[in-house]
């Protein structure tokens, strides 16, 4: 074995072989309005709107040859597996990095194994409400296409992420955070059916972005969700026609159009009000997206200068998100996280210019 260029290189023979390392990152989101609109069993009869944005918090993938050996790990969850080389995995604990692994190789490899090893981890908890189980879909996957060279763009690769989590692995779940974590900033999405997603980047000029980031909170509950619960919910109520959910979620669609103008025209009191309505809203689809602990949270943030709030994600625990003037900021960070009755966290973050992206390691 030689070192060249900080590139290891093992000579077998006369052929000098390359270990290839290849890394990726994909940044997770905050959906401001039109969540339950991106649910199959509603945009597919009326279409569906979402409002969101990247922020600066991400998840990691790893790629790298190893000899006659397939690995996976998550280091987050200190979980790792190996298994020997097989065009098809069944069993991992791991099902994202064995369903994509499968998907990959089966579309894009000939149906030949590959010797690798899949590393991964995220920087938001499980549950979360950031959409960190699809974002690290779309982080693996980019990871895959840097490592095998494939002509992916960022609607080959959402669709791809989305079609593994729902088709492939039977994942409940939306359409949005795939779209979010392949595309770069703040989007407003339309999704019409199976196929047919237009995403469309909401140009805002520099200064407000900053006053945007300067009155926004993100909080931990400090308490993780299974979404899945709360969207196997959803999806039964709007296929069973029920009006109590399909009237909340027509009434969540219609605020994103509102709120994405109150962004256009850097009006963040209108957006914190038609956010706070598309929350009440939300509520109101099921009995499960609120319950004691987040209220408790949410009126002490009303009390200390929250003009308005929500959960990031589907509901139940993970992430809320408050808007609060710059001046009062600090008042009400302070507040959340001394109150022993919370027990969460404040995490700062900050909008992305950056979608998913990939690239070959030349050190380590």
């Amino acid at each position: 074995t030689v070192i060249l260029d900080s590139v290891v290189y093992k000579l077998q023979g006369f052929v000098i072989i390359s270990m290839m390392i290849v890394r990726s990152r994909a940044p997770l989101r905050l959906s401001f309005a039109g969540g339950g609109s991106d649910l199959p069993a509603y945009y597919e009869k009326y279409g569906g709107s979402i409002l969101n944005a990247t922020v600066d918090i991400y998840a990691y993938c790893t790629i790298e040859d190893v000899e006659s050996e397939l690995v996976f790990e998550a280091s987050d969850l200190e979980v790792s597996f190996s298994y020997k080389p097989e065009p098809k995995i069944t069993g991992c604990p791991l099902k994202i990095h064995e369903g994509i692994y499968n998907r990959i190789v089966k579309d894009f490899n000939g149906g030949k194994a590959l010797s690798i090893s899949v590393k991964t981890y995220c920087e938001a908890p499980i549950g979360s409400g950031l959409g960190s189980s699809s974002t690290l879909t779309v982080a693996i996957i980019k990871a895959y296409a840097e490592y095998l060279n494939l002509p992916l763009g960022e609607y080959d690769l959402a669709h791809l992420a989305w079609s593994i989590e729902r088709e492939d692995l039977g994942l409940s779940g939306g359409k949005q955070d795939q779209y979010a974590a392949a595309f770069v900033g703040l989007n407003y999405i339309d999704f019409f059916d199976h196929y047919r997603v237009i995403v469309n980047p909401l140009r805002l000029k520099p200064n407000f972005i900053s006053e945007f980031e300067s009155s926004l909170v993100l909080y931990f509950t400090g308490k993780s969700r299974e979404s899945a619960t709360i969207i196997d919910e959803h999806t039964k109520n709007i296929s069973n026609n029920n009006s109590i959910t399909i009237d909340a979620i027509h009434g969540i669609k219609e605020l994103a159009t509102l709120i994405k103008e109150s962004l256009l025209k850097s009006d963040i009191k209108t957006f914190a009000k038609y956010m706070e309505e598309s929350w009440n809203l939300k509520k109101i689809s099921s009995g499960k997206i609120s319950n004691s602990h987040i209220d408790k949270i949410y009126n002490l943030a009303k009390e200390n200068g929250a003009l308005g709030g929500k959960v990031t994600g589907a509901g139940g625990g993970g992430f809320m998100m408050f808007i609060v003037k710059p001046t009062q900021r600090m008042h009400l960070i302070k507040t959340l996280q001394d109150n022993d009755e919370t027990g969460g966290y404040v995490l700062n973050c900050h909008l992305t210019r950056q979608g998913a992206m990939s690239w070959v390691v030349d050190s380590f």
